[in-house]
């Protein structure tokens, strides 16, 4: 006797009806994964001539900017080793030039007829004068260390004199006498003094 129902084979669905999507249906994920890969390359792909073209532009132009950087740094190299040159050759210049005077002054007391005593101290003194001016102007002072302490950074000892030979009394390791004064310059020491110090 044959039964109505249907057989299990009949209302088993086969493998091709699961596998093979609905039309319209999305799909899988594996492919939509896939997809969007597929375009970036081929985004990249179109991009990458162009990533080049200014990768390179501005490899150029920095190079530019270097080699200009390199010129200007050249210039400024070669104006300072020609200042210093200047520097050394005219250093004097200022301090040769309000020396002139001094000399003018010199010549013009030996051009006088029958100078006397007087007129020739007035005119030594008047030209002492002018040379401690152009001294003051260009930062030249004198060391005159009478009765100072004993500096051997400033002064120079001739010789050692007793304390107690000395009148008016001088403190030991102080200047008794000054034989020759001493000059700085900018306060570095052109020419120390030379002196004679109490013995202690």
């Amino acid at each position: 006797m044959q039964s109505d129902r249907p057989s299990d084979a009949a209302r088993q669905p086969d493998d091709q009806s699961i596998a093979s999507p609905e039309p319209g249906a999305a799909a899988p994920a594996d492919e939509q994964a896939a997809q969007p890969e597929a375009l970036a390359g081929e985004d990249l792909g179109y991009e990458l001539p162009q990533m080049l073209a200014d990768a390179q532009a501005l490899a150029a132009e920095n190079h530019e900017l270097y080699l200009r950087a390199l010129a200007e740094m050249e210039n400024v190299r070669r104006r300072a080793q020609e200042d210093v040159a200047k520097a050394h050759k005219y250093a004097i210049e200022s301090f040769a030039e309000s020396l002139l005077p001094v000399r003018d002054s010199l010549e013009m007391a030996l051009k006088a007829d029958a100078p006397s005593v007087e007129s020739i101290r007035g005119g030594v003194e008047a030209t002492l004068r002018l040379m401690a001016s152009v001294f003051e102007k260009n930062k030249l002072m004198e060391i005159d260390p009478a009765g100072q302490k004993f500096d051997p950074n400033r002064h120079q000892a001739i010789s050692m004199v007793p304390a107690g030979a000395i009148s008016p009394p001088v403190p030991a390791n102080h200047v008794v006498t000054v034989l020759q004064k001493g000059y700085l310059i900018n306060d570095r020491v052109l020419r120390p003094a030379l002196v004679t110090v109490a013995q202690g």
